[in-house]
């Protein structure tokens, strides 16, 4: 979501906890912050290597494409800075489960579609990782086509002058269109290109297309003293992210690819939650990158990932 951008990637909520002026101006600092250095990552000068695992027991080759969200933003241990990629991402969970011959994993922090066919940065495309023996790709991508990390920035900007009531939906509806959701319909054609891309390339290969797991309560609930969304903005950035999962299940359906869903087994296990119990980091630290998925929530997409592959 987005990563986000992150990703991309999903947001964050809020009823007024008596937080003061100072408070509310570090936790929008910290926010911003850290999806807006995500957005970027994969831009530097030298050019991310992908990780490619050597045989093992069992078959075929996998190879991960994705955002932020599949790369395993700031989850130790970080083996390509420069993409933020784990080697506890949910992909190397997935191909150590699977037993894969061997793995490619060139999943990039700040990716969006065009950096599947297209450089990201000095980052070469990411579709260069397929072969034509090639048997199974994760695709974890779209939250960063939407401008999350402006969305994210205006919320909760407008949501610290006007904690109460919707003030980032109203500004975002203020014309009578959704400007979010018109973004993630124009963003369903892109879609559908990159698994065209994918077939083309490595046209035996099974693709998974992963969606991205609950970052708010998914009952509509807030917690602005941890991520400073208005308890009226959060249910519609929540809303907003369920629209995204709906597209790209669509998307896969369509062309059929299999669909992950993993925001169904993260409910209840969101942002919210507290240290022990949450799957997304409010914030940057040991656990993650901020608003990104910990180690528990990559745990929790390669299960899910297994599961729709009937592992």
């Amino acid at each position: 979501m987005p990563d986000l951008r992150t990703s991309s990637a999903p947001l964050a909520i809020g009823a007024s906890c008596g937080l003061g002026s100072r408070r509310r101006g570090l936790l929008l600092a910290a926010a911003v912050a850290a999806v807006s250095a995500l957005a970027f990552a994969g831009s530097a000068a030298a050019a991310p290597a992908p990780a490619t695992a050597p045989a093992t027991a069992g078959g075929g080759h996998y190879v991960a494409l994705g955002d932020s969200y599949s790369s395993g933003a700031g989850v130790p241990t970080q083996v390509d800075t420069n993409c933020a990629r784990s080697d506890h991402d949910y992909p190397g969970l997935v191909a150590r489960a699977i037993g894969a011959a061997s793995v490619t994993d060139v999943t990039c922090a700040g990716a969006d579609t065009t950096d599947m066919a297209g450089r990201q940065g000095s980052a070469p495309p990411q579709l260069d990782a397929l072969r034509p023996d090639t048997t199974l790709v994760s695709l974890g991508i779209g939250g960063n086509d939407l401008d999350l990390t402006g969305l994210l920035g205006r919320c909760l900007l407008l949501d610290a002058l006007l904690p109460n009531g919707s003030a980032c939906k109203t500004s975002y509806t203020l014309l009578g269109t959704d400007q979010v959701a018109a973004r993630i319909d124009a963003t369903a054609p892109k879609i559908d290109a990159v698994l065209r891309a994918i077939h083309a390339r490595s046209p035996h290969a099974r693709i998974a297309l992963v969606g991205y797991p609950v970052i708010l309560p998914d009952d509509g609930g807030s917690c602005h003293d941890i991520v400073g969304l208005s308890s009226g903005d959060a249910p519609w950035v929540r809303d907003e992210e369920k629209y995204l999962n709906t597209m790209l299940k669509e998307q896969a359906t369509t062309y059929g690819a299999t669909y992950v869903d993993t925001y169904t087994p993260a409910v209840g296990h969101d942002v919210c939650r507290p240290a022990g119990e949450r799957w997304i980091e409010p914030t940057d630290d040991a656990e993650a990158a901020g608003l990104h998925p910990n180690a528990a929530g990559e745990r929790s997409m390669a299960g899910a990932t297994l599961s729709a592959l009937g592992r």
